[in-house]
């Protein structure tokens, strides 16, 4: 490797960064050489000197290892796995950033090779259970001494290497574990789960907690800041951390598009990452814009019968089409991904009249399924959900997703590695973890709902999916098509396919959990202010200050070269128009009482909306309705989300194009000279009015036509053409009859601002260049006070804030004493991580848990664990209903007390987000004896779904029985050890077959 200068590298404070870059021939002529490069860098902590004798490890810049291999591989390594290999025999950790189908197992593979051959253990951790099983199964093939630790399985627990989940690892640490004395690596497969929102924290403190002897090693997706990820590292564990990172993909990707109702596929990036604008240009040339039916509607199916209810999906005809093709061109095997496990599902089942397998490959598969259902007992074989999947699977098509049995899920992989699936329907979770290539892979889609709207898939999201494709060894390249149903504008595309990888962003939070356990360590060297200052978030913060500095003093520079005439003038404009804004925020606040503004809101009404900063201009009143209070939850509405408000207005805005398809959230059009954009009827909140005017329009009866609601668009326009200085506002006091003299003193305050305002110079002046200066000034000067204020307010003192309103609620609560020291009640909460540790401690010790039978007790605790929600009504038997209640009032209770101690917590919201009751039913008859065919009759819940929340209850009680055992709950210990124990039976608890 040549080894570059440092100079012009940002440095961090704490850290010399070394760089050394392997030349960066251009790409698309020189492929090839490609394969011969990685990029390598390594933070050294100031004053670090290493004893390593440079002869056999090289140096910290240019690692390279002359001594024995702990490990012998069957092929020639890649020059960023020999580059790790040296980092790991210098023995620092590393973090090995690379695509998919690149390698890094094997580097994972050597650390643990290297722990064996110097007698020490080591500790690999995944992010998933599944992930889990497979990689034991995996590693165990390889090293046989491997044990595995998931929560529900644990397998030879003194092994010298140790699979286990990400949470393990942090209850290991939190508890002081011996097991870590003998630790010499810890590997953190799947880095880039830092950034889940729910979980991402429990890799950032199991970092943290590491004991600074331990090295680590991190397998991630590519990433934009691997660098500044190895910074943080080095900077907490005062030790080097490398970075081997490449962006070669053993096997070049093509990638198509193919236009949904049209025919053909247009090659839009070459193997050689080269955008193909001439086929592009085509493509759009060709596009007929079709609106497929069926859009993204699930399938009304109860129960395991509902794979075969599957019928034609949206677009069904589509994708048969290319699923045939692929398989004539000898492109198999292909994984098709859809971002909805129903659509898995019809897609499979429309591919009915295709066979992709030999009878000999029929055989072959009917044994493995039939020895592989053996695990389960006679009566679970016949469910419908194994039974139907038997033919499928026998002509070489499977489907994937969470939603599955895990049994099915399993056979599928091992079939899929065997080759003797063909044609795999999978949602994106089956891109994460263990390297299964296909030759083709084919996006059914480019937009998925992320729970809030309907976006167009990310460059990470699809460089992780798109991964799959191109087998090393076996095809010249992979293939990779993508079905569009609309036009999308070059860039949009180009971002997606060749957009550089996301970077790597905290999500660190503060939880009861993390603050009591580091609370009620003796040692104190752990405090929460500890972890706050060592979190990678800090560490982020810190970093983005000296290029907020360098803004500001940027901004400041053009403020001061903006015409000062007149400032004086536009400062006092400017103040008007804010005073102004602030006292009409104030009066529409008390004008939009329903008793007050109901009357005004007729069919036909104009008003402005406002959702905090976004403007959505004029709209038409088209209905009002009052919700009840279970539908607020589950509002589809772009602008209902918000709680606490008993009424919606349907009104027609003008939204963008494409907004509100298939259900997504609709989003405001631009007021910008020649932006098109639509009319939808958008359910909004009365608090979101912000002004009402005086005029009423006439609007259609019928508003589904796209017509009918562009007309009403006109006439809106229209209106603004003959009211230039802006439409009549309806006048509280003359035209709404109210006398409150609050409101009437607010009336004529902002009656005599308008009138200065409509006198001020700055209206008058005509000089257009005078007016745009002052605008760019007055924006100038805001982002500046935004930047500064943000500057100030540091996240640390943010952090502090909420531990101090946190440690508050414990006390309230009872979990910790006025000195801080942690009692009974917290002794509980710290043991408890799978569900709300706050809640559940609550039910203990209020006794709710003490009236309730076993049965009772597993139903109460199944809303504790996150899952799928339920699109039916929740209807439950006497016996639940009365615990639920009491659960309901005990985390209203709670989310008040938090609320009280200046924490931001709704308290509609919290009860709605910490209680799940979903699956209350059938956990309760599951916990009594029923069948699984039964229990999955009372739901709509995929099997797959009411398993995987069953395994994670039984962890959950395994939790609550261990902290019923600390603070001496023997009664309470027996009835969680019997709820857990009735649950396990029957195939809710079947054996992975990676096991």
């Amino acid at each position: 490797m040549e080894e570059s200068p440092t100079a012009g590298k940002r440095k961090q404070p704490e850290a010399d960064l070394e760089n050394s870059e392997n030349s960066k021939q251009d790409f698309a002529s020189k492929r090839r050489n490609l394969s011969r490069t990685c990029v390598h860098e390594v933070a050294v902590p100031s004053g670090y000197s290493s004893s390593m004798d440079d002869s056999v490890h090289g140096t910290l810049s240019n690692p390279v290892y002359n001594g024995e291999m702990a490990k012998k591989y069957p092929f020639k390594l890649d020059p960023f796995q020999e580059v790790s290999v040296a980092c790991l025999e210098r023995n620092e950790s590393v973090l090995v950033s690379a695509h998919t189908s690149a390698g890094k197992t094997a580097v994972a593979e050597y650390a643990i090779a290297m722990a064996f051959r110097d007698k020490q253990r080591v500790i690999y951790t995944s992010p998933l259970k599944a992930l889990s099983n497979q990689k034991y199964r995996e590693l165990n093939q390889e090293f046989s001494d491997v044990g595995l630790m998931t929560g529900d399985v644990t397998l030879s627990p003194n092994a010298s290497c140790l699979v286990m989940t990400t949470e393990i690892l942090r209850g290991m640490l939190y508890r002081g574990s011996e097991v870590l004395k003998e630790v010499a690596w810890v590997i953190f497969d799947e880095i880039h789960y830092m950034k889940d929102r729910e979980r991402g924290v429990v890799w950032e403190e199991s970092i943290i907690f590491l004991p600074p002897a331990i090295k680590m090693v991190f397998l991630s997706a590519t990433m934009s800041n691997a660098t500044e990820f190895a910074e943080w590292i080095c900077n907490i564990h005062k030790q080097p951390c490398h970075v081997v990172y490449t962006d070669f993909r053993p096997t070049p990707l093509q990638h198509y598009v193919f236009p949904m109702g049209g025919s053909g596929l247009y090659l839009v990036v070459d193997e050689n990452e080269q955008f193909r604008e001439d086929n592009y240009l085509k493509l759009q040339d060709t596009f007929t814009k079709q609106k497929l039916g069926g859009g993204n509607k699930s399938v009304n199916g109860k129960g395991s019968g509902r794979i075969a209810k599957g019928g034609n999906a949206s677009g069904g005809t589509d994708i048969y089409k290319i699923v045939k093709m692929i398989m004539e061109r000898k492109f198999q095997p292909v994984i098709i991904f859809s971002f909805s496990r129903r659509e898995c599902e019809q897609h499979a089942m429309s591919m009915s009249k295709l066979d992709f397998n030999t009878q000999e490959e029929k055989d072959v598969v009917e044994e493995v399924f039939r020895s592989a259902v053996l695990c389960l007992n006679e009566e679970d074989r016949s469910l419908p959900a194994i039974e139907l999947m038997l033919p499928l699977l026998q002509r070489g098509i499977a489907v994937h997703h969470s939603g599955l049995l895990p049994i099915i899920k399993e056979l599928v992989e091992l079939l899929f590695q065997e080759g003797l699936v063909k044609a795999l329907f999978a949602t994106e979770t089956f891109a994460m973890g263990l390297n299964m290539p296909a030759k083709t892979v084919v996006f059914t889609s480019v937009k998925k709902w992320d729970g809030d709207s309907h976006r167009y898939i990310g460059s990470g999201e699809y460089i992780q999916m798109s991964g799959r494709a191109g087998r090393r060894g076996k095809d010249e390249q992979g293939i990779c098509i993508i079905m569009i149903d609309e036009q999308m504008e070059m860039n949009t595309l180009k971002d997606m396919v060749l957009g550089r990888p996301a970077p790597l962003v905290s999500t660190f939070r503060l939880s009861y959990y993390s603050i009591l356990n580091l609370m009620s360590r003796a040692e104190g060297q752990f405090t929460a202010e500890h972890v706050i200052k060592n979190s990678f978030h800090q560490f982020q913060y810190e970093k983005a200050l000296p290029d907020m500095g360098k803004r500001v003093h940027t901004l400041e520079e053009e403020a001061a070269k903006l015409d000062a005439s007149g400032e004086a003038e536009v400062a006092e404009y400017h103040k008007l128009k804010l005073e102004i804004a602030e006292l009409e925020k104030k009066l529409m606040a008390e004008i939009t009482q329903p008793g007050r503004v109901l009357y005004f809101l007729q069919p036909g009404r104009l008003v402005k909306v406002r959702e905090g900063v976004t403007d959505w201009g004029w709209g038409v009143v088209v209905n009002v309705v009052k919700k009840s209070p279970v539908a607020s939850g589950s509002l589809p509405a772009a602008l209902a989300s918000a709680r606490g408000n008993s009424y919606i207005v349907d009104t027609l805005l003008h939204c963008s194009l494409g907004s509100s398809e298939n259900g997504s959230r609709p989003k405001p059009c631009p007021p910008r000279l020649g932006e098109k954009g639509e009319m939808h009827v958008v359910p909004v909140q009365l608090a979101l009015i912000s002004t009402i005017s005086k005029i009423r329009i006439s609007i259609p009866s019928d508003l589904r036509p796209l017509e009918a609601r562009q007309s009403t668009h006109l006439a809106v326009q229209e209106l603004g053409k003959r009211f230039p200085q802006g439409l009549p506002k309806l006048n509280p006091v003359k035209d709404m009859g109210i006398e409150d003299p609050e409101i009437v003193e607010l009336v004529n305050q902002i009656e005599q601002l308008e009138q200065t305002l409509i006198a001020h110079a700055l209206n008058k002046s005509q000089d257009e260049h005078q007016l745009k200066s002052f605008q760019r000034k007055a924006e100038v000067n805001h982002e500046i006070q935004q930047l500064k204020s943000k500057m100030r307010d540091s996240q640390l003192l943010k952090f502090r804030d909420e531990l101090k309103n946190r440690s508050r609620v414990l006390k309230k609560l009872g979990h910790i004493d006025a000195d801080g020291v942690v009692q009974l009640k917290g002794r509980a909460a710290c043991l408890i991580d799978t569900g709300d540790e706050l809640l559940v401690t609550e039910l203990m010790f209020n006794g709710t848990f003490n009236e309730l039978d076993h049965h009772q007790i597993a139903a109460l605790a199944s809303c504790f664990i996150p899952g799928d929600r339920s699109t039916e009504q929740i209807n439950l038997r006497v016996e639940l209903a009365k615990p639920l209640q009491q659960l309901q009032d005990s985390a209203r209770r709670i989310a008040e007390i938090q609320h009280e101690c200046k924490l931001e917590v709704n308290a509609d919201e919290y009860v709605e987000a910490s209680i799940r009751p979903y699956l209350m039913d059938v956990i309760y008859c599951w916990s009594k004896g029923a069948s699984f065919a039964e229990v999955i009759q009372m739901t709509d819940i995929f099997e797959g779904s009411i398993i995987r929340l069953a395994r994670r209850l039984d962890e959950f009680l395994n939790q609550l029985k261990t902290a019923a055992l600390a603070v001496g709950e023997v009664e309470l210990e027996k009835k969680f050890a019997a709820a857990s124990e009735s649950l396990r039976h029957g195939i809710m608890f079947a054996n992975s077959l990676y096991l």
